[in-house]
């Protein structure tokens, strides 16, 4: 085992020594008996235990002899306060489920209160299941950004709609509000944030052809729903005579800054379109399953060279926030769309729960892998448990066995942000008794 350290000579604080460790790249194989070493929040060693230690002989040695360490998950699309409306509108269709249950639901009770509860739900049942980055599409995002200091690293696009909300009475102060936030975050170091119109359809074409000036002039990424289901298709057909990926390539949003979630109901030719011009896709198989939305044809877009990462979508169309599920759960769509076995391997798929996700987000020079100069975010799977036994091939059992139950720790760029069932910087008991206050006044409301 060789070890990249030209940052070797710095004092690490902390040397975390792991029975396997994962670190997607530069290979994405499996080191066995390593160590990371960490300096305030960025890794500066990787390689085998003994090494590292010796090469850090002051630092912190924390010994996980049953674990396997890898970088911490990307969650590459969700709506995080939705996690207070999970379970909510059970068995309905996508549009039935927006226009019956959520759209109502979010008109009566969304305001900044809200929003902090449930993303911070949202953040600790990351946490727990290993992911550290998250990307959020809702609204009040200036109150997500602040729980990044203790929960997760984010992605913030701020929601740009044609029609009024808790949040904002137009589109115009959509963009003043997101633009704002924007200028105030340039110099967060956890926080990243970008444009979010919701869709095409809920937008409109004034709106996106803004979103793509700015997107360009400021180099900003831009995440929206794109062919989630094809009865949306359908109806930008009837609508707006065309398909929405055309509509975003007359107002100049295809570009490498998009990330187009969703995408299950697109051809050939819109495949090749998103491989063209750069853009990533976001995979949300749960969600998308569901709601029987359809199926993203993940390999078609890998084999054209597409950045695929994965999202969980809201826990109100999902019900949990695990990326290790969705690994599975893609790996399972794969197989059973192309009908090969052989289709998106485990190892393929935590790399797209990880640097893919780092790519698509735009991150991928900071996190996304265990190397030498990126932040010290990684988690820890602890695999001493007889659902995990014997450990034949490590990307295996983490993909197909209930990896993110087993979540031992979790960092953030270089943070302890969970422990063994803790959260040393959220108040855990405080958010539960807040969570039953919403389910109480939302059922009296019912």
């Amino acid at each position: 085992m060789s070890a990249a350290n030209p940052s070797a000579a710095r004092n690490a604080d902390l040397v975390v020594s792991a029975e396997h460790v994962l670190p997607i790249a530069p290979d994405n194989i499996v080191l066995h008996d390593a160590a990371i070493a960490v300096a305030s929040d960025t890794i500066i060693d990787v390689g085998d235990r003994n090494g590292v230690l010796a090469r850090h002989p002051g630092a912190t040695h924390r010994n996980l002899p049953h674990h396997v360490l890898l970088p911490g998950l990307v969650n590459a699309h969700g709506h995080l306060a939705m996690t207070l409306l999970r379970g909510l509108g059970e068995g309905q269709s996508l549009e039935a489920w927006l226009q019956e249950t959520i759209w109502p639901l979010e008109g009566r009770w969304v305001d900044e209160d809200f929003v902090a509860d449930g993303t911070l739900l949202a953040m600790v049942e990351m946490l727990a299941s290993g992911t550290t980055t998250g990307s959020d599409m809702y609204f009040f995002p200036e109150t997500v950004v602040e729980l990044a200091r203790v929960g997760c690293r984010m992605q913030v696009s701020f929601p740009i709609i044609n029609h009024a909300s808790a949040w904002s009475h137009d589109v115009d102060e959509c963009f003043e509000k997101g633009l704002r936030l924007r200028d105030e975050c340039r110099t967060n170091p956890l926080v990243e944030v970008c444009f979010g119109p919701h869709a095409t359809s809920s937008a409109g074409e004034a709106a996106l052809r803004r979103v793509a000036m700015y997107a360009d002039e400021l180099d900003a990424k831009v995440q929206i729903h794109l062919h989630e289901t094809r009865a949306e298709v359908a109806e930008a057909r009837r609508n707006l005579g065309q398909h929405p990926i055309r509509v975003l390539e007359d107002v100049g949003l295809l570009t490498e800054n998009l990330q187009a979630v969703h995408m299950t109901a697109v051809s050939e030719v819109e495949v090749a379109m998103i491989a063209e011009c750069g853009a990533s896709v976001v995979h949300c198989p749960m969600s998308n399953t569901k709601l029987a939305s359809g199926i993203c044809p993940v390999t078609g877009f890998r084999e054209a060279g597409v950045t695929v990462a994965l999202g969980t979508d809201g826990a109100a169309s999902n019900n949990g926030l695990d990326l290790f599920q969705e690994a599975r759960m893609a790996t399972l769509l794969a197989k059973l769309g192309t009908g090969d076995p052989a289709a998106l391997p485990a190892a393929e798929a935590l790399e797209m729960a990880t640097l893919g996700g780092a790519r698509a987000l735009g991150v991928a020079d900071r996190i996304g892998s265990l190397e030498v100069g990126k932040q010290a975010d990684f988690i820890a799977v602890d695999v001493d448990h007889a659902a995990m036994q014997p450990l034949h091939d490590v990307p295996a059992q983490l993909v197909h066995t209930a990896a993110g139950s087993r979540v031992s720790h979790a960092y953030v760029a270089g943070e302890c942000r969970y422990e063994n069932g803790s959260f040393p910087t959220i108040d855990v008991d405080s958010l539960r008794h807040r969570t039953a206050l919403w389910q109480s006044r939302m059922a009296g409301d019912a």
